[in-house]
């Protein structure tokens, strides 16, 4: 995917030199709050002192890092940057052709560890979207582990069919699919609620498939094997696959993402079509809530 002198996005936390995220919670919530601050300055304590403590202790904190960044981790940054403003530029568009308004998301890039809206986020989480702070989190060693340890290509176009599922999920959260789907799930069994996360991972697949279509009609950016790329991280990330690895067995019921099938299908659907009202994967896959 050509990338070089095209804009990029200032939607991007760059959080690589902090490290930690750690949140200090308070026992009690909002009363262990008030107990302690009634017993320091009770004793005698300086009251903006004690607040100015409070504060500290109640809200994320990082310890900034002095550790060299590889300059090819920050080649791959000013890449995703770039792919995430050809994701602002496709899903402006699409939202103002409705008469809705597309609010952007924030890209936390970060390494090891650091805090969400969603609670701590750690490399072995994998990318993840928000919708408490709706930020997109990832760490780039994930994409490293995507090619070594589940055989995906380690292509640039890969990486970009990652971001663009991510930010379809806030696409989700915009259209009220995800409040929908997470609040239907405390309805049902673990099975039926199991399936409810495929159809919304795999509608994720296809706005990422709608995103490429879109880009690359607007901008003729793609190159050749791209697509072979993202189909080849799409298929290495199915349930089928992941568990084979891991267990030797698959156990379709605990299925949460879909089948490496069901995701390079969803995925060639939205780049064939660029119809996102094409990507009811509740209904085609008998679900309704």
């Amino acid at each position: 995917m050509r990338y070089f002198g095209r804009r990029e996005s200032s939607n991007v936390e760059d959080r690589r030199r902090m490290s930690g995220g750690k949140k200090t919670v308070f026992g009690g919530g909002i009363l262990g709050i008030i107990i302690v601050l009634i017993i320091q300055f009770a004793g005698g304590g300086d009251l903006l002192q004690i607040l100015e403590t409070v504060q500290q202790q109640a809200v994320p904190t990082e310890q900034t890092s002095n550790a060299e960044i590889d300059p090819e981790e920050d080649e791959l940054a000013k890449f995703i940057s770039v792919a995430l403003a050809d994701n602002e530029d496709v899903w402006n568009a699409i939202f103002e052709q409705s008469g809705m308004r597309y609010k952007e998301p924030k890209l936390v890039l970060y390494r090891d560890g650091t805090y969400s809206g969603c609670g701590q986020a750690s490399a072995a989480i994998g990318p993840f979207y928000c919708s408490a702070d709706e930020k997109v989190y990832i760490d780039l060693g994930f994409f490293d582990e995507l090619h070594s340890k589940f055989g995906a290509s380690n292509g640039d176009f890969a990486i970009a069919y990652v971001l663009a599922h991510e930010i379809g999920h806030h696409v989700q959260y915009l259209l009220g699919d995800l409040d929908k789907v997470h609040s239907a799930k405390g309805r049902l069994s673990e099975a039926q609620a199991n399936r409810l996360s495929v159809a919304l991972e795999l509608q994720a697949d296809f706005y990422a498939g709608v995103w490429a279509y879109h880009t690359q009609k607007q901008k003729n950016v793609l190159e050749a094997g791209d697509l072979e790329e993202a189909l080849s991280a799409a298929s290495a990330v199915g349930d089928d696959q992941i568990q084979k690895k891991s267990r030797g067995y698959v156990v379709p019921d605990s299925f949460t993402h879909g089948t490496s099938q069901q995701r390079m299908y969803w995925f060639k659907k939205g780049y064939s079509t660029g119809d996102v009202r094409q990507g009811d994967t509740f209904a085609e896959l008998g679900i309704s809530f």
